[in-house]
């Protein structure tokens, strides 16, 4: 359901008391709130995940604003938990990350991530990455800052320089986008430990990301208390989930070509997931206002209609 404005606690407050904070990706309503049931204080709204599940495609600038604003409508819609929404490169100039900002405040986004890529842009892991003049994007910083109703929607700054111009360059723009007005910085793709190191002394008393993509990503994989030590205060884990879930379909969709019933340790029952998508709630919305039914009311009359 739908929180009200200032139900949900504001990113830095969240950050205050659960730094690090780790973020996987929630591509859609369902995954959104299983995150939330899993007991994560928050969450992110990442491209990488989102294309894939929207529509089977790579991250590489396919989809923009319009879809991907509808798309995560509907995710923080289901869940609420604060949430981190990937802007990409806030899709134009200065007028189009003012659009951005206020499209994704008014429907309840919490964070806000805007990257330095020239477009097209793509997942942040790839090679051959390009990015727009540090001057150019500390513009779009600006009017992101400004273009915000509450100061407590968070502006993080992404670069994306240290694959194509080196770790110091994106350090030195990550402290310029922080003089632009950024609320916190998120350095993509560091490709060590040293260099994570680099990044974390930089950036002391200032709220830090960075990104570890399970399954193939550049950046090593460190727990979130090391990264904390370093001087991370966010962790996005873009593939996590969403690997696992393409693991979880493959096999069940193996298992029913070759004719095997699934077995109880690999699923949730019937009952657990009417508990998930919230179906105590609807049936007491309609028996409410509609009355029992002779059935017994839609739980009952949908329990009876699955199992025949």
């Amino acid at each position: 359901m739908r929180l009200k404005d200032g139900e949900r606690p504001s990113w830095k407050s969240v950050l205050d008391k659960h730094a690090p904070l780790i973020l996987p990706s929630a591509p859609d309503a369902l995954t959104a709130r299983l995150i939330e049931r899993a007991g994560f204080p928050a969450y992110q709204i990442g491209g990488f995940a989102l294309a894939a599940h929207m529509h089977a495609v790579p991250d590489i600038d396919l989809e923009q604003y319009g879809e991907n604003h509808a798309k995560a409508k509907e995710i923080i819609d289901a869940c609420g938990l604060p949430v981190l929404v990937d802007g990409d490169d806030g899709y134009g100039d200065v007028k189009n990350v003012t659009r951005t900002v206020r499209g994704y405040e008014a429907i309840g986004a919490s964070a806000l991530f805007i990257e330095d890529q020239q477009p097209p842009k793509r997942c942040g892991h790839m090679a051959d990455k390009r990015v727009i003049s540090a001057e150019a994007m500390a513009q779009k910083i600006r009017a992101a800052a400004a273009a915000r109703r509450s100061p407590d929607f968070f502006i993080m700054a992404r670069t994306d320089a240290a694959e194509p111009d080196g770790i110091g360059d994106a350090i030195e723009r990550g402290q310029r986008y922080v003089e632009a007005g950024a609320d916190g910085v998120y350095v993509e793709g560091p490709t060590s430990v040293d260099e994570l190191k680099q990044v974390g002394a930089a950036f002391k008393g200032v709220p830090l990301a960075t990104s570890i993509l399970e399954g193939g990503g550049k950046t090593p994989w460190l727990s979130p208390r090391s990264m904390h030590e370093l001087g991370f205060s966010m962790i996005l884990y873009p593939t996590s989930v969403l690997f696992r879930q393409v693991r979880a379909v493959q096999d069940a969709l193996d298992d029913l070509r070759n004719g095997l019933a699934m077995k109880p340790e690999q699923a949730v029952t019937l009952e657990t997931f009417e508990d998930i998508v919230g179906m105590p709630e609807w049936a007491d919305i309609e028996n409410r206002f509609m009355g029992q039914s002779e059935q017994g009311g839609i739980v009952t009359r949908i329990k009876q209609k699955l199992t025949g």
